[in-house]
Order: structure tokens, then C-alpha cells, then sequence
């Protein structure tokens, strides 16, 4: 039996940080398209590390329970790298908070139960997040701390409150944050820790198809006018990762780390910022 690693998303992100931090254990990836899922796999086992793809619906508890019950079949779980989500030109308001926010609250709650002691975990959020004005306290406790199964009934979450789908996904990003805050008290009691990193523009193929389509040249503003003044890779997310996930950042947990190549402080105080 081996330490586990749970991937989530199989996406560049999240393989570039399971390749980061998964030598010498059982990495099991799974994706809402198996196909995508055998991808990874294949890739990764190619590379020398020991990969089961699975079939899973971040949007059904049932279905991360038969993930998290397929992973410890293989030793326990002492790693979660959650990089699944829908963004707004993808789906629906309704898909966006089932699989973005409750999703992700699932997850990170039913990993929280099992996790090995000492182990860790990393979601991966988004800038979005950080763009939308702040919320009351009130709010953003619910956001936190409601039992997830009442969390899509909160009333900041109805059709009539959320006004498209960038604003679902960034209601769904602040979620991830103050849920990881929540969480880290819980995992903390197992010595366990979980962090979350919220990425600007990185470059994938999904990105590239967005750099080529209709709005091409809203990215290309940004890469510009961002004090980086390009988009990200993944291998530079899985840097921060590495750092959260290895024993150098053993004292932080219940956090997010915004790597966006400074676009968010542009947005706020630079040739970003939305004019009136």
C-alpha cells in the first residue's frame, strides 16, 4: 500500500503540480470525461509515475465518495489536487454553482474526513475571485460555514441575485476561498492542512482556443496592460503548489495565493481598472 494522491480535473494545471509533488505514490485522476482522465494517465504513467484514471462528477457526492473509496483501495490519501471547474463561457449559471461552488465544497469537506495525518491539499481558485467588490461578513460566513447540501438554497445564490455567469463563477471562486478557511480548522484537527491558489491567465489549450475566439482581444489587453505582461504557464502555479504542498510550507493552511502576474492590481489601480 502506498501514500494516494487525489488529481481532480484533468487539466494542465493539475497535472503539472501532481507531477510536482506525486513521485512514489498511487495518483488517481479522475475527470467528468474518462477520456480526458486516460489522457493524464497515460502521460504521466509514460513519465514514470503509477496513475489510475477515473470517471467522476464533481457536481455528486455519491460519485467523489466512489472516487475517494477507488483511492483507498491503494493505501491512504495524503494528497488532494482539485483543479475541476466550469468556466463562464462554458456552462449555465446552474451548472457553474453545482460543480464550482457546492462541488468543490463536497470535495473538499468528504477529503477533509479521510485525509492521512500530516497530509494536504490545494484547490485551485481564480483572480476572478478577487475582482468582484467585497461582501458583508454575513455573507461571506455563510458562504463558509453552511452544511453544503443548504448551501445552493442561500438566498445570495438565487437566479434573481446572481446576473450571469461570470458572476456565478466569481460567487463561486470567493466560495472556494472562505470554504477552504473553514475547512482548514476542520483538516487541522487531523494535522492536516488546505490551501487555495487563484490563478490569473495561464496558458492551455482551452486558453488558446479563448486567445483565438471572440475574445481574443480582451486577453490580449490584459496580457498587456499586467505588470507581468504575458499570461502564465501551469508549471509556474505548480511552483506555488510545490511550496504549499512540501514540508517548506508546513505553517500555512486556510489560504489563498494570487497568481495572476499582478493583472488583479491592475485592474484595481493600473490601466486595468474598469473605466467609470
Amino acid at each position: 500500500m502506498k501514500d494516494v494522491m487525489i488529481l481532480v480535473g484533468a487539466g494542465q494545471i493539475g497535472m503539472a503540480i501532481a507531477r510536482r509533488m506525486g513521485f512514489g505514490m498511487k495518483i488517481v485522476v479522475g475527470d467528468y470525461k474518462m477520456e480526458n482522465a486516460e489522457a493524464v494517465a497515460q502521460i504521466m504513467t509514460n513519465a514514470g509515475f503509477e496513475v489510475v484514471p477515473f470517471e467522476m462528477d464533481l457536481s455528486s457526492r455519491a460519485s467523489i465518495l466512489n472516487m475517494i473509496a477507488e483511492a483507498q483501495k491503494h493505501g491512504e490519501i495524503s494528497m488532494l489536487i482539485n483543479s475541476a471547474g466550469l468556466s463562464p463561457s462554458q456552462a449555465p449559471v446552474e451548472a457553474i454553482l453545482k460543480v464550482d461552488l457546492y462541488g468543490t465544497a463536497i470535495l473538499l469537506e468528504e477529503v477533509g474526513k479521510v485525509i492521512k495525518r500530516g497530509g494536504v491539499g490545494v484547490t485551485i481558485s481564480s483572480q476572478s475571485g478577487h475582482r468582484m467588490p467585497a461582501l458583508s461578513a454575513q455573507i461571506d460566513e455563510q458562504l463558509a460555514t453552511t452544511p453544503t447540501e443548504e448551501l445552493l438554497a442561500l438566498d445570495v445564490l438565487q437566479p434573481e441575485n446572481i446576473q450571469s455567469t461570470l458572476h456565478a463563477y466569481q460567487m463561486s471562486k470567493r466560495c472556494n476561498v472562505k470554504r477552504v478557511m473553514a475547512e482548514a480548522v476542520k483538516w487541522g484537527e487531523r494535522g492536516a492542512r488546505i490551501n487555495s491558489i487563484s490563478p490569473g491567465i495561464v496558458v492551455t489549450p482551452l486558453a488558446i482556443d479563448e486567445f483565438n475566439g471572440p475574445r481574443g482581444d480582451f486577453y490580449k489587453n490584459m496580457f498587456a496592460n499586467c505588470p507581468a505582461g504575458r499570461p502564465g504557464t501551469a508549471d509556474e502555479i505548480a511552483n506555488v503548489a510545490e511550496l504549499l504542498m512540501s514540508h517548506q510550507g508546513a505553517f500555512i493552511t486556510g489560504a489563498d495565493f494570487l497568481v495572476d502576474g499582478g493583472a488583479t492590481a491592475s485592474f484595481f489601480y493600473g490601466p486595468l481598472k474598469p473605466k467609470e
